[in-house]
């Protein structure tokens, strides 16, 4: 049987790396993996702008609040140009990407419907913030790779202005890149307008209606969080990078309803969705492999896992589990199959339990560093019950997870330690 699955995976692991390495899922998971740093700067800003507003420093709120407005509630700006810019990055030798970048974030800005401001001095037209954050993360995502998309094959078919030698990097390069900017500038004006002759008014509400309502309907089941976690540590059961093949593809789902979260965290309302990105992240820290590490050091008999312990505790501690990973190996291991595919499956179902019985706060969806401690990690979700969930999986309830699979495989590895003396 086991031959059976390892030759039916060797067939089809070329496939899933392929896919693992497609060039539109790595240009959304290089864009989102870039925003790392205004998604966690907005979501502290959050999380202080609360506990300012509780503690009547409405300045300090203030200004926490507008810093939230311009980092994650302006995400969907950021992705419109880091689209662009990573996938000709990826596509064109010569080319930084750059100009793509900025043609994405005009042609966004263009199919953006704006708004009237009515004040005593008069009105005024301005962009709505409503397709700015979560509600317009879809339509910058598809904006951004058709858009870069359209400036590679404008690029490669040589349809750019050509300076001649001699010429300054800076100008050649502004000039290569006028056709590209009108060329995709006018297509986005003529898009815009059609939209305006539509019932959804703009290019976004009909993304936002027709994919991204129905997406995050689905993605934000538990069901769904579950079937993306079996699958993932099937695939790196095998040898398979998990996390780089179905991550990007769920990423943008999770994050747009954890933007939802901490929009209504921060009004003081109560959040709509339990399941996010960082619901998965804080809940699935280290892949739950913590509590096997701490077996190898306190439980283990035998000298090669005692070993494993020491060396894998200090980053296991962080969350950073590829020693033990590679090191026991749990990859291609039969005798630790089923608690390495299916142990963070169970902390899901518990973490879910423990939320919809009040035990534990629902998360506010703020993001947390990857490398903070055990702990420290979650503390940003908002709530102190979170941390004492996220201890409570990784001290209790891992060991107890992973011990009857590491007794019986620790048995067998005294037994052929002793043997060979």
């Amino acid at each position: 049987m086991k031959d059976k699955i390892t030759k039916f995976f060797n067939k089809v692991s070329p496939g899933l790396n392929k896919l693992g390495n497609n060039i539109y899922l790595q240009t959304i998971m290089g864009a989102m993996m870039t925003l790392l740093g205004p998604i966690i700067l907005g979501s502290f800003a959050v999380l202080g702008a609360v506990y300012a507003a509780k503690y009547n420093l409405t300045a300090i709120a203030n200004l926490l609040g507008v810093v939230n407005t311009l980092t994650i509630g302006s995400m969907a700006l950021y992705l419109a140009f880091l689209m662009a810019k990573f996938l000709a990055n990826s596509m064109l030798n010569d080319d930084d990407g750059t100009a793509a970048g900025i043609i994405s974030l005009m042609s966004f800005l263009i199919m953006t419907p704006l708004g009237k401001i009515v004040s005593k001095s008069g009105s005024v037209e301005a962009i709505p913030t409503t397709w700015l954050s979560s509600q317009g993360v879809f339509s910058a995502i598809i904006i951004g790779l058709l858009v870069g998309r359209g400036y590679v094959y404008i690029k490669r078919h040589g349809w750019t202005i050509k300076m001649p030698e001699g010429v300054p990097p800076m100008v050649s390069q502004a000039f290569a890149s006028l056709i590209p900017s009108i060329v995709i500038g006018v297509i986005a004006a003529i898009i815009s307008f059609i939209f305006t002759l539509t019932s959804w008014n703009s290019f976004h509400q009909m993304i936002f209606n027709l994919i991204q309502t129905p997406l995050s309907n689905i993605g934000g089941s538990v069901w769904a969080m579950i079937a993306v976690t079996l699958l993932m540590q099937i695939l790196w059961f095998f040898g398979i990078h998990g996390t780089n093949v179905i991550l990007p593809l769920v990423t943008p789902i999770w994050l747009s309803l954890d933007m939802q979260n901490l929009a209504a965290f921060k009004a003081g309302k109560e959040v709509p969705n339990m399941f996010g990105l960082a619901f998965f992240n804080v809940v699935t820290w280290g892949g739950t492999a913590l509590g096997l590490v701490l077996l190898m050091l306190f439980v283990s008999k035998s000298k090669r896992y005692k070993e494993m312990g020491r060396l894998a505790i200090i980053p296991s501690l962080f969350g950073i589990t590829e020693p033990v990973i590679f090191g026991t190996p749990l990859v291609l291991n039969f005798d630790f199959l089923v608690p390495f595919v299916t142990n963070n499956t169970i902390a899901i179902i518990i973490a879910m339990i423990s939320t919809k019985l009040g035990i534990v706060a629902p998360f506010s969806g703020a993001q947390a560093v990857f490398g903070l401690p055990l702990g420290l990690h979650a503390l940003v979700g908002g709530h102190i019950s979170i941390v004492f969930l996220q201890l409570f999986i990784q001290l209790v309830l891992s060991p107890l997870l992973w011990f009857p699979w590491f007794k019986r495989a620790d048995r067998k590895a005294f037994i052929e330690e002793n043997q060979t003396k």
